[in-house]
């Protein structure tokens, strides 16, 4: 039993504010990290990383699933988003130090779930930024392409995708098409674009050597620049921002002159399934507060600012998202913005033709893509920081340089880790990793904030979740969501309680498991008087999660088991803490 208990050993709460408050931070060296950011930081922090392809890219295609509704789809994700940060604000009032979900898991649930939170995290920065980095090679190469300045086709996409390409494009010519019928074919241009890369491209040793030199380049910038320093970075963050801010603006107000409320009717034309079916794109652009809790030990006053900062930057993306996509859906219709580049598209040929504004639009997109690089590869650093101060991973990955003040190691490998995958790999089949990864730490957040009060410990914070009692609020509040799921998409619950072939059952398997486990925590509701805030938070944060599909839960599970592999041959051996092994945290 105490080999069990060892695995959920905490760290204190009180101890980790002693460090905080001495200025040693958990940290090994003398080397500390610079306190340099201030409230309006972190906010521009939170804008750089949530304002990038969410509002430039995906924001289109989600757009074309849910019509004009899409708008709705931004509000509850930003809700389900706010439930978390505000959790997110009472840890890092309480913990300010380096380390995110990860350390506020390290003192709510114990070492275990926080390396299980902490593996988890190094996926969701390492591949969010991996997809970003490719994103943003895809709208620097277009950019140029529009200044008559063309990359090789071989130098601007991964070998998987050229290689299916070129094998598309071969059965084509095998079945009597010519190259002219094939470039002109509907929805082909990518696949004949992958094409001209595979057959132009140099060979070397037998092999085609087809790579993303930009998203190369834009990683190994952003990581010297992240590697200098948090000023710098943040100097570089603030200016990228305001840039991207007045473009956002300026579409806006320009583009309400041209909106036709025509184009907003019917407002849902697929109904709840259509806008619930961008929810992976959406929320991927609203997971940028979590980056800003990784900087606290960089913070003039982390235990004030941050819990603004998160909260600041949430309200203002959101405010802009619900405008954008208004701006978009009213000036054309629906239909026609499955594109990626939809703010280009509607004051381009696809809309009112203003060539000048798209023009500025793909300017400031790659200026945007860049923000958010910037952001997330400044915080994946210090998470390996905060593993390694507490023995979970090498000590060199705590390193803090003498001069950058900065963890110049984590930093470098975290480069490499972005750079090298985003040269040769294709990861359109991962990318929802980010968002499952993602939710899965605002769940052990806001369950964490849960079990802290639910100890009743005195602890001192500077703000904390305001108290809603949801002892008949939350169970009322659940049995009035599946009320209207039977009411209003009664069809599709028909097929969810109908059994018998398992290709179809396993897809069900993760709402079921959030039914059940949703059921147990409305029974901790009534019988533990939770805070609401939290409350509201899990069950939102989890239903987001469902809709990531079964694929990614199984790429998702096997990550863990990789992780856990990891603890268990090198972190739990040379975990430092030092504290006596305390029995599993629970609520009952």
């Amino acid at each position: 039993m105490s080999s069990l208990s060892n695995l959920f050993r905490k760290k204190s709460i009180e101890k980790i504010q002693r460090d905080a408050a001495l200025g040693f931070s958990d940290s090994e060296g003398s080397h500390s990290l610079k306190r340099t950011l201030t409230v309006v930081d972190l906010t521009s922090f939170g804008i750089a990383a949530v304002i990038g392809a969410g509002i430039f890219s995906t924001i289109g295609n989600a757009a074309y699933n849910g019509g004009p509704a899409v708008v709705f789809l931004f509000i509850f994700t930003a809700i389900a988003c706010a439930f978390s940060a505000l959790c997110y604000a009472e840890f890092a009032a309480m913990i300010p130090v380096a380390g995110s979900a990860y350390t506020y898991a390290y003192a709510s649930f114990g070492e275990l779930i926080a390396w299980i939170i902490g593996w988890d995290l190094l996926m969701e920065y390492a591949i969010g930024n991996i997809a970003v980095a490719i994103s943003w090679s895809d709208y620097f190469t277009g950019l140029l392409s529009g200044y008559g300045v063309n990359v090789p086709q071989f130098l601007t996409m991964d070998f998987l995708t050229a290689s299916r390409g070129f094998a598309k494009v071969s059965e084509l010519l095998t079945a009597g098409n010519t190259l002219e019928q094939i470039a002109v074919m509907t929805d082909i241009g990518s696949v004949y674009a992958a094409y001209q890369a595979w057959t132009t491209s140099p060979v070397i040793a037998g092999i085609h050597v087809v790579c993303d030199l930009p998203a190369l380049v834009i990683v190994l910038i952003i990581t010297t620049l992240v590697f200098i320093g948090i000023r710098e970075s943040k100097r570089a963050s603030n200016i990228m921002v305001a840039l991207k801010l007045a473009v956002i603006f300026m579409v806006i107000v320009l583009g309400a002159f041209y909106i036709d409320p025509k184009n907003w009717s019917p407002f849902a034309p697929n109904g709840a399934a259509g806008v619930l079916k961008g929810v992976s794109a959406v929320f991927f652009a609203y997971i940028g507060f979590d980056a800003i809790s990784t900087t606290a030990e960089e913070c003039n006053n982390p235990q004030r600012d941050l819990p603004r900062g998160m909260m600041y930057s949430l309200v203002i993306c959101t405010v802009l998202y619900v405008l954008v996509s208004l701006v978009l859906t009213g000036m054309v219709s629906y239909k026609l913005l499955a594109v990626g580049d939809p703010l280009a598209f509607v004051f381009g040929s696809g809309g009112v033709n203003l060539p000048w504004i798209s023009g500025i639009v793909a300017v400031s997109a790659v200026i945007a893509m860049s923000t958010v690089l910037l952001v997330f590869q400044m915080g994946q650093p210090r998470i390996w920081m905060a593993m390694s101060r507490d023995g979970l991973l090498p000590p060199i990955f705590a390193a803090i340089h003498p001069k950058f003040k900065t963890p110049w190691f984590a930093t470098v490998v975290t480069g490499f880790v972005v750079a090298i995958p985003s040269l040769f790999l294709n990861l359109t089949e991962v990318t929802d990793l980010t968002s499952i990864g993602t939710l899965f730490a605002f769940v052990l957040v806001c369950g964490g904030v849960l079990i802290v009060q639910q100890s009743g410990e005195k602890i001192e914070r500077k703000f904390q979740v305001p108290y809603f009692n949801s002892k008949f609020l939350a169970p009322l509040l659940f049995a009035l969501l599946l009320a209207g799921v039977f009411v209003f998409n009664g069809e599709s619950m028909k097929i969810f309680l109908t059994f018998g072939d398992w290709e179809t059952d396993k897809h069900k398997l993760p709402l079921m498991v959030y039914l059940a486990a949703a059921t147990v925590l409305m029974y901790f509701c009534f019988t533990k008087n939770l805070s609401l805030i939290p409350v509201l938070g899990l069950l939102s944060c989890g239903y987001l999660m469902t809709e990531l599909g079964i694929t990614n839960w199984t790429r998702f599970i096997g990550w863990l088991l990789l992780g856990l592999i990891v603890y268990f041959l090198y972190g739990r051996t040379h975990s430092k803490l030092l504290a006596p092994p305390a029995e599993p945290s629970t609520l009952l």
